[in-house]
């Protein structure tokens, strides 16, 4: 319901925007502007749905793989005391355990093309335990916030960027991004664990939680040490070789179990097409919703608002430069990937504001789009309390960008 309402007020701020201006400020481009953007996104949710069908039917496929050579059933043993905890209404050894892990690997590393087809493949595993086929269950809740949190450890696009647009050191905001990050993640894992009442302080929790800040901090400890161009050829080489590594175990792995794997990849790739077709009026849906935001102008007269506030109270209000990032990431990828570059262009790649931007790119996550997608994959309508526990990580990792970043770079 929350996301029903908020799609509403999407339009309606839009068009209360658009007469302001066209009231107040004579301008007679902004409704043409407004139409304009509704054919302009619908045009790119069925784009972004398209270029997904290859994406999914390519890694639905070694996902077949991976379940009928039984990887996925050692991966959901090894993480499943983690997981039976945190989810706890899914059964012992679910084969969506498998692939969350897969999912939240591929995220970390920053491999988002890798991460959308095993998480969809996770909630449509989730869905087939789901009693109530249109409404999200507790699982599907808890996975989709923590996806949403949009833990990374190596932030290899928004690396590149920065080096494309001549930063002195372009890796100099990685540090900042893993540790904003982090601070995101507990916040949308703590907001669902209070609602659902999951004890976090389980020994086994913290174990595994405890082990794997220690791997990341050594990870971090050893990144720390690299100058900067060392540090982009080792985190691309160390994502893309652990990735194809994954998809190398699992034909292994299903020919020692005399899988046909041709076979099994062809079975699971069929499923890709599927679900790029259902997901399409969901994409489209959302994506024309935050077109007429921003094309009103109601975006600008937010940030605009913002900053004025901020100077009253008399704060530092250079964090303000970076801010359309941030408010841009929950609803669109690429258009807070557009701001990211635009701030860095326009005030430059090593200025505090390039900087903090690009960490507000790496610590939060596309979660309006996340909802619709995956949500709308397996064709949930009521998504419950994901969206106020996604919104809150996402609140969480903004703060916690500027604070970092007035540390590392203020």
């Amino acid at each position: 319901m929350v996301l029903n309402y908020i799609w509403i007020a999407f339009f309606v701020v839009a068009f209360i925007v658009a007469l302001v201006r066209l009231i107040v400020f004579q301008d007679y481009e902004v409704f043409p502007e407004l139409v304009n953007s509704t054919f302009d996104y619908a045009r790119i949710g069925f784009e972004t749905s398209l270029g997904l069908t290859g994406v999914l039917t390519l890694w639905l496929g070694f996902m077949k793989i991976a379940e009928k050579g039984g990887m996925v059933s050692l991966m959901s043993k090894a993480i499943g005391p983690l997981f039976s905890r945190l989810f706890p209404s899914l059964p012992k050894n679910h084969p969506a355990y498998g692939s969350m892990m897969m999912n939240f690997a591929a995220n970390m590393l920053g491999l988002d093309n890798a991460a959308t087809p095993m998480g969809l493949k996770a909630m449509d595993e989730m869905q087939n335990v789901n009693p109530q086929k249109d409404r999200a269950s507790d699982a599907q809740i808890m996975f989709l916030v923590l996806n949403t949190s949009g833990l990374t450890i190596i932030p290899i696009s928004i690396m590149v960027y920065r080096a494309q647009l001549g930063a002195a050191n372009p890796a100099d905001i990685f540090l900042p991004i893993m540790l904003a990050t982090f601070f995101s993640t507990m916040a949308g894992l703590i907001s669902v664990a209070i609602v659902q009442r999951i004890k976090l302080h389980d020994p086994v929790v913290l174990a595994y939680l405890g082990g794997a800040s220690a791997l990341v901090g050594a990870l971090l400890w050893g990144l720390s040490r690299l100058d900067g161009d060392q540090l982009r050829t080792v985190s691309l080489l160390t994502a893309n070789l652990m990735l194809f590594a994954f998809i190398i175990v699992f034909i292994v792995r299903a020919l020692i179990k005399k899988i046909n794997v041709y076979e099994a990849f062809i079975e699971g790739g069929k499923e890709g097409f599927g679900v790029a077709i259902k997901i399409i009026p969901y994409l489209i849906a959302i994506l024309v919703g935050i077109g007429v935001f921003r094309a009103s102008g109601a975006m600008d007269f937010l940030i605009d608002g913002i900053a004025w506030v901020i100077a009253q109270l008399g704060i530092d209000t250079r964090f303000v430069d970076a801010l359309p990032t941030a408010l841009m990431k929950p609803l669109s990828g690429s258009g807070a990937r557009g701001m990211m570059i635009d701030t860095m262009n326009a005030f430059g790649a090593d200025s505090f504001a390039g900087r903090l931007a690009c960490i507000m790119q790496g610590s939060t996550e596309t979660t309006f789009y996340v909802l619709a997608l995956y949500f709308g994959s397996v064709g949930i309508k009521n998504t419950r309390y994901a969206l106020p526990c996604g919104l809150l990580a996402d609140l969480a990792g903004i703060i916690a960008a500027i604070l970092i970043g007035y540390m590392f770079f203020g």
